[in-house]
């Protein structure tokens, strides 16, 4: 299918999305065969060893995991021979601390280094800092244009609060200073920084979504970058647009041949919402992220 007709055929079943939870399985977008859509688990708030984690992604349907890369020489070796012996796939997570430029930015490289190192499908950044100036910021995009060259391996950048691209807005500079900075886009925090559905930034929303290699499938509202529920019928409609929007970075690699791969991500407390003196999670984590994974599988069917 080619993007334009993926695009047309969105725009004909939108009324369809809100029809509930099941209505976004429907209709199932053919996915050509040449391109791939990559699943990832995330360990994030999950409640056992990388062992569990890495057995529980495979058994409930993932391709792979996405993770911080450890620090530890062995807590990495424990890491790889689960996924060896899982078989899944695996992307990761780098970034920095710190609130002083060159101290963050020289931890940022090894830390990125580190990770190309053992050759992940991609690496997802967590780059510089809201506060840092744009000549500051840039030297991050730059570095890992460059060692992305050099290795062949995909390096984004996540539209993460308190970072880089925390704000449709501010990455909108970025985009139009840097041709080939590339993203992973978890666009619930934008809907939070804003405060708004992005209804009135769409040009710099399409500008992320045509440069997106890596999505996190959190679904976030104007008020939190985080649903209590995907299932929940009161979240439809954000749900919905969510989609809408991932359907228009599918068809821009339906259109280029290119793989794309997906972290459901759905976090544990704060994050998720809790009930009042208990700090109980309002929904079970696992769960969601399990159920965003299986709308994504029969939505983009291969």
């Amino acid at each position: 299918m080619k993007r334009r007709d993926f695009i047309n055929t969105t725009a004909l079943t939108t009324g369809g999305l809100l029809l509930g939870t099941d209505s976004l399985a429907k209709p199932q977008y053919a996915i050509p065969a040449g391109l791939e859509i990559i699943i990832l688990a995330t360990n994030w708030g999950f409640q056992g060893d990388t062992d569990a984690f890495c057995k529980r992604s495979k058994e409930d349907g993932y391709d792979g995991i996405e993770v911080w890369l450890p620090r530890e020489q062995a807590s990495q070796k424990t890491l790889f021979q689960a996924l060896e012996k899982n078989e899944l796939k695996h992307g990761l997570l780098a970034g920095a601390g710190g609130s002083n430029f060159k101290d963050h930015f020289s931890d940022f490289k090894k830390a990125v280094q580190a990770a190309v190192d053992t050759q992940p499908l991609f690496v997802n950044c967590h780059s510089g800092r809201d506060y840092f100036s744009f000549e500051e910021n840039k030297q991050f995009i730059d570095f890992t244009i460059n060692l992305s060259a050099k290795s062949g391996i995909p390096i984004y950048h996540e539209t993460h609060r308190a970072r880089i691209l925390f704000a449709a807005h501010i990455a909108k500079r970025f985009f139009e200073a840097i041709d080939e900075l590339k993203v992973t886009l978890d666009i619930s925090h934008w809907t939070c920084v804003a405060g708004s559905m992005l209804g009135d930034q769409e040009e710099a929303v399409n500008m992320a979504l045509a440069r997106t290699g890596h999505i996190h499938s959190r679904v976030g509202h104007t008020n939190s970058p985080q649903i209590s529920d995907p299932r929940a019928p009161e979240w439809e409609k954000t749900l919905a647009g969510h989609f809408a929007w991932w359907d228009k970075v599918v068809a821009h690699h339906i259109e280029a041949g290119t793989t794309l791969t997906m972290t459901t991500e759905f976090g544990p407390p704060s994050y998720m919402p809790t009930l009042p003196f208990t700090n109980k999670p309002v929904t079970d984590l696992w769960d969601i992220n399990k159920h965003m994974k299986d709308l994504w599988r029969k939505r983009y069917k291969s």
